[in-house]
């Protein structure tokens, strides 16, 4: 727990300035919230608090608000906290916590990698003490390199000897505390050689922090309407960075967790820091990893570095006061090139049309749009992409070759290729997104007129709704007025259990319908003799192939 809390501690004052927030607001989200959330999320290992990505979301909405509805922007900052533990307490409550599998790596690489870059921008003023206004990226930046002539000594000094602390302590042990060392080093300077009178900003220049205990704070509900767009984007942040980081922790422990569970934890941690003067939390990577490698055991270490940060507000509280906000901005940075994972960026970029897509979609969308909608955009990217996956229908012409194994027809197999009878093969999933697709393939494969019957092997589908059970059934209607026949062949038994339920089994004639059947290829079998004995029955049959066929598996 003092591990975790000499981690925390830093992070805290950092995160809240990402925030746009005053740094103490940072220790209050890292006090109660990170008792309740070890006390009652499923995980043993994962701490809540302040995390750089989730700050970030914050602070590109709080000012905004604030002056919109005439309230402070911690005012806003605890509404939205309470607004995003009410919706995943109920997000919890309703068992979805399976609902986070649907955001994409992509799309929350996409987010973090532009948060890192965006906090490493949005730090530069205080790195430098120049002005550095707000909007999309290109601006700010134009607007920081526009004042350099006017870089602030003492303070750029101040945050590259933050930097060199972090660093140098990475260097030496990456087990040492680097940020708080950071912290520790230039809050000793900033008393010592009197940094504040040498025109450096400190904390105490935004809000004075006193020695107690955090402040019982009610959420102004009047907010919460206008809150609600930016807290369902928090709220699946939060949720995907809680669950992302207990996923990997019980990856190595073995430990069983609950996703619903690890919600309701979450939540509950959220609307404690709505009471304390706190703002919107989530799992930390960071602190959680320490928690764990630093040998806790038990839920009971992440409730107590909580604890710990209460008790350092009642005797240590004052000396937040004179941490130099150059110092902060010195361990941001390395905060913002953490979060630029570039061999991970590679693999997405190297994988997948789709991943590539949405990674930098999303990657474009934190840098031109506001955050909430940012996260929006890439999970609309997402699901675009998902659709678009699960929509491929797979339609291959089968033949049986004369070993009796079927295979894929080419030139080589048009010797045992039936005039008379087509065999078609799918593969996927049957939902109503490939109705359109299954119908121009049944369609294409019934244009030659001399086609007697159509078998429709479904072996290898699944989740057949209605839509799809109607286009088979509409051609298997249109085939009969033409005398012709379609057969369907491996249905599975919920497939077969739509039909008899939509009464589509009548239109497609229950001897025409072969489930699927313990012995291998015994339903294709009593499919060909059908479609053999039908060809047969009809006077101007062409010879076929298939007359005594039976198939037989590849072994």
């Amino acid at each position: 727990a003092l591990t975790v809390t000499f981690l925390g501690i830093p992070q805290g004052l950092a995160y809240a300035l990402i925030a746009d927030l005053p740094p103490i607001v940072g220790l209050y989200a890292a006090t109660l919230p990170a008792t309740v959330g070890s006390l009652f999320r499923s995980s043993r290992h994962v701490i809540s608090g302040p995390t750089n990505a989730l700050s970030l979301l914050v602070g590109g909405v709080v000012g905004t608000l604030a002056a919109t509805h005439g309230a402070s922007p911690t005012e806003v900052a605890v509404a939205l906290a309470f607004a995003v533990g009410i919706f995943q307490l109920a997000a919890g409550t309703l068992k979805l916590g399976s609902i986070v599998d649907y955001i994409s790596l992509p799309v929350v690489l996409g987010y973090i990698t532009g948060a890192g870059v965006l906090i490493g921008v949005g730090q530069l003023g205080n790195l430098t003490r120049t002005a550095a206004e707000r909007g999309h990226i290109l601006h700010r930046l134009g607007t920081w390199g526009a004042g350099l002539g006017e870089v602030h000594g003492p303070t750029l000094w101040t945050g590259l000897a933050s930097l060199a602390v972090v660093l140098a302590a990475r260097k030496i042990d990456r087990r040492l505390p680097g940020a708080l060392l950071a912290i520790v080093v230039t809050t000793l300077a900033s008393f010592f050689l009197d940094l504040s009178g040498l025109g450096v900003p400190i904390v105490a220049d935004l809000s004075v922090v006193k020695a107690a205990l955090p402040p019982l704070t009610i959420p102004d509900l009047s907010l919460l309407p206008a809150l609600l767009p930016v807290a369902g984007a928090a709220t699946g942040l939060s949720l995907v960075e809680s669950t992302a980081v207990a996923r990997a922790i019980a990856g190595s422990t073995g430990d069983r967790l609950d996703s619903s569970r690890e919600f309701t934890g979450q939540g509950l941690a959220n609307l404690s820091a709505a009471f304390v003067g706190g703002y919107p939390v989530s799992g930390s990577l960071s602190r959680s990893s320490l928690n764990w490698k630093a040998g806790a055991q038990t839920r009971w270490a992440g409730a107590f570095s909580g604890a710990l940060v209460l008790l350092l507000l009642l005797v240590a509280g004052p000396a937040v006061n004179l941490v130099p906000l150059a110092g902060l901005a010195g361990l941001l940075f390395v905060v913002a090139w953490d979060l630029v994972d570039l061999p991970r960026i590679q693999a997405t970029l190297a994988g997948s049309r789709g991943d590539a897509t949405a990674f930098l979609v999303t990657l474009i969308g934190t840098w031109s749009l506001s955050l909430d909608k940012a996260i929006y955009l890439g999970v609309a990217v997402s699901i675009v992409v998902f659709l678009r996956r699960v929509r491929l229908l797979t339609v291959r012409e089968l033949v049986v070759g004369s070993d009796g194994k079927l295979q894929e027809f080419d030139l080589d197999s048009a010797a045992n290729r039936c005039p008379t009878v087509r065999i078609m093969h799918l593969e996927g999933s049957l939902f109503f997104g490939a109705a359109g697709e299954l119908m121009n393939a049944l369609d294409e494969a019934t244009t030659d007129r001399a086609i007697r019957v159509l078998i429709v092997r479904a072996k290898r589908t699944q989740g057949m709704d209605i839509t799809t059970a109607s286009v088979i059934a509409q051609v298997a209607s249109r085939l009969r007025d033409e005398g012709r026949t379609l057969l369907v062949v491996g249905l599975r038994a919920d497939s077969m259990a739509l039909l008899v339920r939509s009464g589509l089994i009548d239109e497609l004639g229950a001897d025409n319908v072969y489930p699927t059947r313990t012995v291998w290829f015994a339903a294709m079998n009593a499919a060909l003799t059908r479609a053999s004995e039908l060809v047969d029955g009809h006077r101007d049959h062409a010879p076929c192939p298939l007359r005594d066929a039976q198939v037989r598996p590849k072994l």
